[in-house]
């Protein structure tokens, strides 16, 4: 296969100096002042370039959404390019525990793995190809939206809307495993579990009080027991709140719960099963809420032959590629998979530490990876 990407010119320090420019603007997800200015740090990188910008304002405290659509005119589907721009360190991390900078063949920052770095990479690759005259094979459509790390409450509809529409989907999450590709995700839920009992003076009226922290204890156990990790069920209580004194009898305990799941039966199971638990104790009032947020994302035939067509392209750039077991990570490809349309996931720069203060990309991973999405660009038909 001849693969023009292979060979466009690319320069890795022109590549590196772009990240940098987005990793250094702090975009955590609550922050829209720093989701705006990383936006319009992506819109100065399409300059020139043969695109038409589309630019919605945020909704419900959170930042825009960018689309970037290649200009030519044309009734063919398009490449959908899924990125997000939020990140999960706080302002100030930048400043402080993890300042941009480069150890070797290792790039940190905040967001630099997830997903800043291979955002940058799939931009770079399509401004190669168009510097070179080097024609898509289809329309392409880059997507980047502000919200992914809190479960893109604001931008799903956009995701979906705008995948409907697409023949293929390059989502540039971070490798993983020393680059291997994601074609599989499990399924995301999420859970809220709210228990009531009857305060009491926890000396003088113990006997009065009905405990919902102690109702939540046994709920805790029901929910963790419910990991199963030969069918690939996660469960996991995450937070606790509850009580109001230690010389108080609990009148109220809350506690949030992340479930994975395999695939869309498992999930519908899931959800009855942790929806349909019962008080222990029948002076204590439970209640449940939530379900699925992000859907399974099962490796399909269409998948498996997008994967082969890709690990032609990376032939053609030079290294092999691989995809790694599905991962319980969510991205916002589980939306665009669940439609049934082809999606490759994990195209990003490789590295590790994400969302830890060890975060970081790795320089020998840019070139070939930034040719790998201007290859895929150039070649799904």
């Amino acid at each position: 296969m001849s693969i023009k990407a292979a060979t466009v010119p690319l320069h890795e320090d022109e590549v590196i100096e772009g990240i940098r420019r987005w990793v250094t603007i702090e975009s955590p997800t609550y922050d829209v002042g720093g989701i705006e200015a990383v936006l319009d740090a992506v819109e100065q990188d399409f300059d020139g370039l043969p695109v038409v910008m589309e630019r919605r304002e945020g909704q419900g405290g959170y930042g825009g959404v960018l689309k970037v659509s290649t200009a030519e005119p044309s009734n063919e589907k398009p490449i959908l390019v899924l990125t997000h721009i939020d990140t999960v360190h706080p302002k100030g991390t930048l400043t402080g525990r993890l300042p941009f900078r480069r150890d070797g063949d290792r790039l940190y920052g905040p967001g630099l793995y997830d997903m800043k770095g291979g955002a940058y990479l799939a931009v770079a690759g399509y401004r190669a190809l168009a510097r070179a005259g080097v024609p898509t094979a289809r329309p392409v459509t880059f997507l980047f939206t502000p919200d992914e790390e809190v479960g893109s409450p604001t931008s799903r509809a956009i995701i979906e809307e705008e995948a409907s529409r697409a023949a293929y989907v390059l989502v540039t999450e971070p490798a993983r495993d020393g680059g291997r590709i994601v074609t599989a995700r499990k399924g995301v839920g999420r859970f809220t579990i709210a228990t009531h009992g009857r305060p009491a003076h926890a000396g003088a009226r113990h006997m009065d009080g009905r405990s919902a922290i102690r109702e939540m204890a046994h709920q805790i156990l029901a929910v963790e027991g419910m990991t199963d990790y030969a069918r690939g069920i996660t469960t996991t209580v995450g937070l606790i709140k509850g009580g109001t004194a230690a010389n108080v009898t609990p009148e109220t305990c809350t506690a949030e719960i992340d479930l994975r799941v395999p695939d869309p039966a498992v999930g519908e199971e899931m959800v009855a099963r942790i929806r349909g638990l019962t008080s222990v104790d029948p002076d204590v009032t439970l209640t449940i809420e939530g379900g699925i947020n992000r859907p399974a994302y099962p490796k399909t035939a269409m998948i498996a032959d997008m994967l082969e067509r890709a690990q032609k392209v990376a032939l053609a750039v030079g290294f092999d590629l691989a995809d790694c077991p599905m991962t319980g990570g969510g991205s916002d490809g589980n939306f665009t998979a669940a439609l049934g349309v082809p999606t490759l996931d994990g195209l990003g720069i490789d590295g590790a530490g994400a969302h830890t203060l060890e975060e970081h990309g790795l320089v020998s991973s840019i070139l070939p990876r930034a040719r790998l999405l201007a290859g895929l660009m150039e070649t799904l038909r």
